[in-house]
């Protein structure tokens, strides 16, 4: 079973990268449920590390297997479900600090509407797609615009309508790409989060989007369709 999901998740890889012309690995994402195994193809890592650190490390190839006492952030642990949040995070007192919110108040409710992961974790398996011995819960790709863009005739294909997608300043990699498409079953567009362009390698010109691995499928089902026809038509550096 493991090796035929292997297998498929290199396919999956493999289209994605060719036709959307990624310029990093898709990663993968599994939230591992209390009581639930973690998957072999993760280590630990040499030390603490935020999950947005984790998402990008794994976008240049590793593999990575983070418990609550591997993560270095409890801001996006709490997004993820591992730890409560924290009480000056959930009083705004946190951010309020970090200068973006008029009021305490403001940062308070940023984090009171945010969305948090709606079962209980023990800790993620973020590694690339193309690696992933298990089912993710949501394929995650930070790349430039025009790359994250086909998301949206992607998702729209089948039955029409409007992507809509939410961000705040705060939590892109742990909330927007992660949490956000858990618990909507949607993909998730963010413009990035002053963390993930504090922590890691983001690029000024990249954007991340979350796409639970329940659509994967039906993405790559019409990417050929697409390179020979839409994609073709349009601008594409």
């Amino acid at each position: 079973m493991t090796d035929s999901i292997l297998d498929r998740n290199r396919e999956y890889a493999d289209k994605l990268k060719k036709v959307l012309r990624l310029r990093h690995e898709p990663v993968a994402v599994r939230l591992v449920r209390e009581g639930e195994d973690f998957p072999a193809c993760g280590t630990k890592p040499e030390k603490q590390m935020s999950h947005c650190q984790a998402v990008f490390a794994a976008k240049k190839g590793a593999c990575l297997a983070l418990r609550l006492e591997d993560e270095s952030c409890h801001v996006g642990a709490s997004a993820l479900n591992m730890v409560d949040t924290p009480a000056k995070v959930a009083s705004g007192d946190f951010h309020a600090g970090i200068g973006m919110h008029d009021s305490v108040e403001a940062a308070r409710k940023m984090i009171a509407d945010r969305m948090v992961v709606p079962f209980k974790t023990a800790g993620e398996v973020v590694c690339p797609l193309g690696k992933a011995d298990f089912v993710p819960d949501v394929v995650e790709i930070v790349d430039i615009p025009e790359r994250v863009y086909w998301v949206v005739p992607l998702e729209t294909a089948a039955k029409g309508g409007r992507v809509q997608f939410s961000t705040s300043p705060f939590q892109c990699a742990c909330e927007d790409v992660t949490a956000v498409p858990v618990c909507t079953g949607a993909p998730n567009i963010s413009l990035g989060c002053f963390g993930c362009r504090n922590k890691t390698d983001m690029a000024a010109d990249e954007l991340a989007v979350g796409i639970p691995y329940s659509r994967i499928p039906e993405y790559v089902s019409r990417l050929d369709r697409y390179e020979s026809g839409p994609m073709a038509k349009s601008k594409r550096d």
